[in-house]
């Protein structure tokens, strides 16, 4: 096993994968900002060192104080968490020539599946199904119109680079897809230095699933389950539920999704944890490939609590080259609530200082946390500051479990989207498991 383990990655995420090191007797290294240096992430590892200010490129996107910073305490291996440098193809190159295990995929693997059309033919040519959408990117309006009219509005305008829903926009009409396709295309250039667009089918009733798959070190690529992530705002996950509750996933549409979901991760030698995501059509039941996330993600939880199975540990072993003894069957239903610093009507940043957090306890009751009284929320970073997470028997006891918990779990300081869970865990159409993207907009 790795004998040590730098985490480049900061709050909750940090937290809970030095956690596991540290059951695995691993040491541990955080790096931080110089705002975070109170986070428990930070006071729980074993060496701590700061990179940089509060501002995250130069911190936790620079690479060189977090490369000097492994040399600095003999870290055998980095692990990124997700976002910052997760899916930096340069930077888990740059680790591994360094003689530093890399905790995630090959920077090929990354490189393949981070421009969405190239992922998208790649996943075509494996016998994946994907949208109707283009081939190239669109360089132009006028070829993004043509390429609209040939798929059939109203279509999707996508950023090749994007990610975690940021530079996508809904284009109904030619109107709007000249206003869209200027405003995602100037996001893309000044978020991803790439201006790259796409023209994808846009489905106005849509369910987001994924699938977690895990390539072992012998090769092979297996798949744990999957996740409904249909209740966001912004297109950004709110709630995550595992297995989904969709009616149309037959017996043989799982497994079909499942199988997709190996040959994706197949088709480009994959290795470690990623995450395949699909939209999955009310309508007629087909799912189609929307991108592949090769890194850790932020609900992997609920597929860990439903298969009895760590993640992080999986993703320390494959790295090392060690095998991974993989449950083959979920058991019972477990739900994912993302405890954002933000008001619960607006969706709007509110950050502060923590006065009172009180995390709720119980049968089947996870807590993966950030934050805690007398830590303080910068607006520096994502509003995330917890994930609450539960498991039940059946779907009705984890939603009842979610109830208790939600109403148990205290924040005071920052604004916070408790009262938003406690009105979805009461609503009818969620309540029903038929539910798609919009939800959410139809409960505001």
């Amino acid at each position: 096993m790795i004998e040590s383990l730098l985490v480049a990655n900061r709050g909750e995420i940090a937290r809970r994968i030095i956690r596991t090191a540290k059951r695995l007797g691993i040491r541990t290294i955080a790096v931080h900002s110089d705002v975070d240096a109170g986070l428990p992430f930070v006071l729980e590892a074993d060496e701590a060192v700061e990179v940089g200010p509060a501002n995250p490129a130069l911190s936790y996107r620079n690479t060189e104080a977090i490369l000097a910073a492994a040399k600095a305490t003999n870290a055998a291996a980095i692990h990124p968490g997700y976002g910052f440098l997760s899916e930096n193809a340069d930077f888990a190159r740059t680790v591994a020539e360094h003689g530093i295990i890399w905790v995630g995929p090959s920077a090929d693997a990354i490189v393949a599946m981070g421009d969405k059309i190239n992922a998208r033919n790649l996943m075509a040519a494996a016998g994946v199904p994907v949208a109707p959408g283009t081939v190239d990117p669109a360089e132009t309006v006028e070829a993004a119109l043509a390429e609209a009219v040939r798929i059939g509005f109203p279509v999707m305008v996508k950023a090749t680079a994007g990610g975690g829903g940021m530079g996508m926009a809904p284009a109904f009409d030619e109107a709007g897809l000249r206003t869209e396709f200027d405003k995602v295309k100037n996001f893309a250039e000044r978020m991803f230095g790439d201006g790259s667009v796409l023209i994808e089918k846009f489905f106005p009733s849509v369910r987001h699933v994924e699938v977690q798959i895990l390539g072992l070190a012998d090769g092979t690529v297996v798949a744990l389950g999957e996740r409904e992530c249909s209740v966001q705002r912004r297109n950004q996950k709110l709630v995550e539920e595992s297995p989904s509750p969709a009616s149309m996933l037959t017996p043989e549409r799982r497994a079909a999704l499942h199988a997709s979901a190996v040959r994706a991760g197949e088709a480009v030698g994959y290795r470690n944890a990623g995450t395949v995501e699909c939209l999955l059509d009310p309508a007629t039941g087909d799912f189609f490939f929307l991108e592949m996330n090769t890194r850790l993600q932020v609900e992997h939880p609920i597929t860990e609590a439903v298969f009895g199975i760590d993640l992080v540990e999986a993703q320390l072993r494959v790295a090392a080259g060690l095998p991974v003894e993989v449950p083959t069957e979920p058991v019972g239903h477990a739900i994912e609530l993302r405890i954002n610093a933000e008001d619960p009507k607006r969706f709007l940043p509110g950050p502060g200082a923590i006065t009172t957090w009180v995390e709720p306890v119980g049968d089947g009751v996870r807590v993966d946390s950030g934050y805690t009284s007398g830590t303080t929320v910068t607006p520096n970073y994502d509003s995330l500051m917890a994930k609450l997470i539960v498991h039940g028997a059946t779907r009705a006891e984890a939603i009842e479990r979610a109830r208790a918990a939600v109403a148990a779990f205290e924040i005071v300081g920052p604004k916070n989207n408790l009262p938003f869970f406690a009105e979805l865990l009461e609503n009818p159409e969620f309540l029903s498991g038929d539910y798609d993207t919009a939800i959410v907009s139809r409960m505001r």
